[in-house]
């Protein structure tokens, strides 16, 4: 049986493939499953310093799988054991996102719904110009999940998030540039060097300080107020200057050479 979900581990950078080609990488249980535990073990594993999240076949995810949906297939639950198994599966976009390591999202062909929500749960997205992106929820009748709404209203606030959720537009890559849905939108044939290169340089980078400057951006984000935002940055500030890998990038400053981080 064809994985689901293709991992592969390139000194210190998780690349997780979603491998349905069949379906523009639609999730299914299993692949929703499968992003839950990876992500989840990602998070911990620290030989992991970087996920970088894309799909194969050309496509990122088209979200849902609608198909599926339709032919109602599976054993009759009940409402509540619904929405209890679908709020389980939306953890891997809280990993994605809350994880004390960088997430980067490489888009490329379709990205829609779920598929959207999990592209915004990372941290950064480098993106093909001729990429299709749209929430598409409300085509099917659905309202979202996996975070999106959460994840856009923050990024681009309510009322960008109301139009996008509300009109479902199809915006190419230069269009979510524009919007700023995206970090960067480069040549199709120059996305994935492109995205591996940042990627790479997160992944070989002080790893605890970056996790850091993600829990500080969070509190930010999340409403903490100036001083709650000051007492962690002091904190975590401090813990940092602890770190072998803040000895090496002063030495390296002093040294006028590269510094070399060992994520510690």
């Amino acid at each position: 049986m064809t994985d689901v979900l293709i991992k592969d581990l390139r000194d210190g950078l998780l690349i997780l493939k979603m491998n349905r080609p069949e379906s523009r990488n639609a999730l299914n249980p299993e692949l929703t499953q499968a992003l839950c535990e990876a992500t989840a073990s990602a998070a911990e594993d620290p030989a992991v310093r970087a996920v970088l999240l894309t799909g194969s076949a050309g496509h990122f995810c088209v979200g849902g799988d609608v198909k599926a949906m339709n032919a109602g297939k599976g054993r009759e639950i009940s409402l509540g054991e619904r929405i209890h198994a679908l709020r389980e599966r939306m953890t891997a976009s809280q990993y994605l996102h809350e994880m004390a390591k960088p997430t980067i999202a490489l888009i490329e062909g379709s990205c829609a719904g779920a598929g959207l929500s999990l592209a915004l749960a990372c941290d950064l997205r480098i993106c093909a110009e001729s990429a299709k992106i749209t929430t598409a929820f409300a085509k099917v009748g659905l309202s979202g999940d996996f975070g999106g709404t959460c994840f856009l209203t923050r990024m681009l606030g309510a009322a960008r998030a109301r139009e996008l959720y509300l009109l479902s537009p199809v915006l190419s890559g230069r269009d979510a540039a524009e919007l700023g849905l995206v970090t960067r939108t480069v040549a199709d044939d120059a996305v994935w060097a492109e995205a591996m290169a940042v990627a790479q340089s997160l992944a070989v980078g002080p790893t605890l300080t970056l996790g850091r400057i993600k829990r500080n951006i969070a509190l930010a984000e999340g409403g903490g107020s100036l001083g709650d935002c000051f007492d962690q940055e002091a904190r975590n500030h401090i813990l940092s200057s602890t770190t072998n890998d803040h000895k090496e990038a002063a030495a390296a400053f002093v040294a006028k050479r590269k510094p070399v981080f060992i994520g510690t």
